[in-house]
């Protein structure tokens, strides 16, 4: 890189906000070198799984107010130099700094450490610690991430050839099924897809190499009897019904072919026709209680990303009101959000061979916008999000068929301004879901929701907007003060034979916020009558109240 490029690097960083992958520091005179190795791990880290080709450390450059204040850091170009050395002896793989550029700015040196991003499947430790970053914090790479870096190069399962597996042990409904769907991925040679062998086909399809049965091959079109091929491995989908109370009524398992059990499995799901009555009109829309797309999408995004290394089954679990999906492995992508922001194809896969597969026989998509359409069409059928739960071992989604407040849904949709982002949590405080704070921060901007962390809730504006101001004044209640002067009267009146707490609690805790939970609600309570205490309008005297004389 020339000067110039440099100092338009350097300006570059200096215009965005520190991130995961860069880092600004003072560091006017020195800089702790165990400190410095585990931002080397983190920025290394974070740049792999941000899928960017390096992180940067800038020295000299304070880290809020992006001023210059210059550094003097291991002056001598020699020292400089040996800090490559340095670094390398302490990091997986030896790995050290890409560059270390010296920059003359405002008359002030700065140094721009360029940190390349680990490399696909191998995690950067420094001095035998893995590090990793929580927004601008460095913190302890966790184990989702680290599995994350680890599965970009682990053992494909899926494309491993099925020991002992013949074109026997292949579904010929299956495979005529397979066919069938790969003509309609492929129209521009349907006519030469009908000439093909079996043997040619499946090479072309991706579900053989070489003419060899893979597992993926016996996953969509293996015969039931095939998946003890699979062992130790399950290839097996459970349908699960279970009636309001959570007990299960009934239950169904699937085997291979899962390219024709997906049918059978979703064929069990009572997916009747769900009807409501819009606003101002008595003739009820019909939709059916689940969009078709919405549930094949969820049932083939657990067969196409189970850790099948685990040996667990898929289960779809069907309760009156909606539908549980979940599968073994951790998420690839860390979070939903990361899917509906970046909106881009998935980097790779822990089954590639078997995803490509079933890309060619049109039961997925790679090009990322799976997920997202699901949020879409529910949001479109006014019923609420998907909700996704993330686990080290296991992903699971549910999804709901019945419909959300109608109104709320309108004033959503009245207001143009609002992404799907935005969507996603105003559903999150209508199910009474945590929110990040940026995100509370911006639809308090815009009066949507009112409350504190852990406690939002649909705001004033929004709440006469949709005709809920009944409810809003259950979730806002009052402000100290009333409760402070209720209490006060109520020890006053009482005051010969003092108040108990448990008293105090009966006159307070119903006229408090219905949002809080029973904890919260007696938390309040002894804070305030510590608040009152400590003002000297009472005193506690043997576990009772009186007022201060």
């Amino acid at each position: 890189m020339t000067i110039e490029d440099i100092r338009n690097k350097f300006e570059e960083l200096r215009s965005t906000s520190e991130n995961e992958t860069v880092e600004f520091k003072e560091a006017k005179e020195n800089f702790d070198f165990n400190t410095l190795g585990k931002y080397f791990s983190a920025l290394s880290n974070e740049a792999n799984l941000q899928g960017v080709r390096c992180g940067w450390l800038v020295f000299g450059v304070h880290d809020k107010k992006r001023g210059v204040v210059g550094t003097s850091y291991r002056n001598d170009p020699k020292k400089l130099q040996s800090l490559k050395h340095e670094i390398a002896q302490k990091t997986t793989g030896n790995l050290t700094f890409s560059n270390v550029f010296e920059l003359e700015v405002e008359g002030k040196r700065v140094l721009l450490f360029e940190i390349p991003a680990a490399p696909q499947g191998v995690p950067i430790a420094f001095d035998g610690h893995f590090y990793g970053r929580d927004g601008e914090s460095l913190v302890a790479l966790n184990l989702q991430e680290m599995e994350t870096i680890r599965n970009q190069r682990s053992f494909d399962w899926s494309a491993q050839v099925a020991e002992g597996a013949t074109m026997d042990d292949l579904d010929s409904e299956a495979l005529n099924k397979a066919r069938f769907e790969f003509r309609k991925k492929n129209p521009d040679i349907a006519d030469e897809i009908n000439h093909w062998s079996d043997a040619t086909f499946l090479n072309k399809a991706r579900l053989t190499v070489n003419g060899k049965i893979t597992n993926a091959a016996l996953i969509l079109l293996g015969t039931p009897e095939s998946a003890v091929r699979l062992m130790p491995a399950i290839a097996q989908m459970t349908w699960i019904l279970k009636d309001e109370d959570g007990i299960e009524v009934d239950y169904k398992h699937f085997y291979p072919p899962f390219l024709m059990s997906v049918d059978k499995l979703l064929s069990q799901i009572r997916n009747i026709t769900f009807r409501y009555l819009p606003d101002n009109t008595l003739f009820p829309d019909e939709v059916m209680k689940y969009d078709n797309y919405v549930i094949r999408e969820a049932l083939h995004n657990c067969i196409a990303h189970q850790d099948y290394s685990l040996s667990e089954r898929i289960n779809v679990v069907e309760t009156p009101d909606s539908l549980l999906f979940s599968n073994g492995g951790a998420f690839i992508p860390q979070t939903i959000e990361n899917v509906i922001e970046k909106d881009a194809p998935q980097r790779y896969y822990r089954n590639t061979f078997l995803c490509v597969a079933m890309v060619n026989l049109n039961m997925i998509d790679t090009i990322g916008s799976g997920i997202k359409r699901m949020f879409v069409c529910q949001r479109k059928r006014l019923f609420p999000l998907p909700d996704y739960t993330i686990t080290e071992k296991e992903v699971s989604v549910t999804i709901y068929g019945k419909v959300i407040n109608e109104k709320y849904v309108k004033l959503l949709k009245e207001d143009e301004n609002l992404t799907l982002a935005h969507i996603i949590a105003l559903d999150k405080v209508q199910k009474q879901q945590p929110i990040d704070a940026k995100m509370a921060k911006l639809l308090k901007s815009k009066t949507l929701i009112d409350g504190r962390k852990g406690n939002y809730f649909l705001s004033e504006t929004a709440s006469a907007q949709v005709g809920e101001m009944v409810e809003y004044v259950q979730n806002k209640a009052f402000n100290k003060k009333y409760y402070i002067d209720l209490s006060y009267e109520l020890i006053k009146k009482q005051n010969a034979k003092g108040t108990t707490r448990k008293e105090i609690d009966s006159l307070i805790i119903p006229k408090l916020s219905k949002i809080l939970n029973d904890d919260q609600k007696r938390n309040f309570v002894r804070n305030m009558l510590h608040q009152m205490v400590v003002e000297e309008m009472i005193v506690s005297k043997e576990r009772r109240y009186y007022l201060k004389t």
